[in-house]
């Protein structure tokens, strides 16, 4: 089971509220006895609900969030729902809740997948051996490319966005957002930010994007066999699908790169695939063309840089006291340094 922390004294949830409303959508829901956060990541906040007979997971915005897309609750309650009926790797959605009186902000809840999540700090300690983790890595570009395929028209996830240009707005967003943010100047971010602009690659044919595919919003089943969920869909939208596997491949650090990368993944372990052979196995079972994917990693590398910028801006204005946010200066200039290495 996933492991959570006791809530801070600045987190302040009616768990009386919360019972109501869960009574109101589960009639054979016992009370909750518990509420504590999850302890990974660094968006959006995730709790677990625990009654005597089944949890459940509620998600809401961090304090002084504003990026719209990433944090709207309802918006990725509105896609789990969507997405049930035609990919079975998703949490069931329970309720939506539009008001601030319970939590303080608007939140949803959804049912909780029990599994394995491979982390950074739990996958070493699983002794995972190098073929059950070739498979895993496997079982994750299988899950990625089964996402690819789902028909984005009958289903009408093309609703989520517009596929036509995506590729170019999101990198004149991302750049724009990283100004917005700046603290510091970085040469790197700057010159990598040019050239994206100059290099923009050929369009692919749309399907949705998960936008934040990696081990850590993956769960497996307890035998390391199967995927069995996917989470954190607060990004999706559709549009070119190399974007997905650029942001995979920008998180995918292996074992001779920088120590400290090794914090952010699992996938530098004995067994799992080079970013090479996880792009060859991506064209494999897509048959896309896959000439242009260095940009597309240089973008995942440059976004990635950009998303802990943005938290690291959040920190430094005051609305978080999380001192993992103040340390992430030094990642933000080795995200920036990789971008632009990778590029040349």
């Amino acid at each position: 089971m996933e492991k959570t922390v006791a809530l801070s004294e600045n987190e302040s949830i009616n768990i009386n509220q919360l019972n109501d409303l869960l009574n109101k959508y589960i009639a054979s829901v016992t009370p909750i006895i518990s509420i504590t956060r999850f302890a990974g990541g660094y968006s959006n906040l995730t709790y677990r609900l625990a009654t005597s007979n089944q949890n459940f997971v509620m998600r809401m915005a961090p304090a002084g969030a504003n990026i719209q897309s990433a944090h709207d609750m309802e918006r990725e309650y509105k896609v789990l729902n969507t997405l049930q009926p035609f990919f079975n790797k998703v949490p069931l959605p329970i309720l939506y809740y539009s008001h601030s009186d319970i939590t303080g902000t608007p939140f949803y809840i959804m049912e909780e997948i029990e599994g394995i999540i491979l982390r950074s700090y739990n996958a070493p300690k699983l002794n995972i051996s190098p073929n059950q983790f070739e498979h895993c890595a496997k079982q994750l570009v299988e899950t990625l490319a089964q996402i690819h395929t789902i028909d984005i028209e009958t289903t009408k996830l093309i609703e989520l966005g517009k596929p036509a240009g995506y590729v170019n707005r999101q990198v004149e967003g991302w750049i724009k957002r990283y100004f917005i943010a700046e603290t510091d100047l970085i040469e790197s971010m700057n010159q990598v930010a040019e050239w994206l602009k100059n290099n923009h690659p050929k369009e692919q044919s749309p399907s949705l994007l998960h936008n934040d595919f990696k081990y850590d919003n993956i769960v497996f089943n307890n035998d390391l066999t199967n995927v069995i969920a996917v989470l954190d869909w607060e990004m999706a939208t559709v549009g070119d699908p190399l974007m997905d596997l650029g942001v995979m491949l920008a998180y995918w650090f292996e074992q001779d790169e920088e120590p400290i990368f090794q914090q952010y993944n699992c996938s530098w372990l004995p067994g799992n695939l080079s970013r090479s052979e996880l792009i060859d196995y991506y064209a494999l079972l897509t048959k896309r063309d896959l000439t242009d994917i260095n940009y597309y990693y240089v973008f995942g590398l440059f976004k990635n840089a950009v998303i802990a910028q943005q938290i690291y801006h959040r920190y430094k204005n005051g609305f978080s006291k999380d001192e993992r946010f103040g340390a992430l200066l030094p990642l933000i200039k080795l995200l920036g340094k990789k971008a632009l290495n990778a590029s040349c």
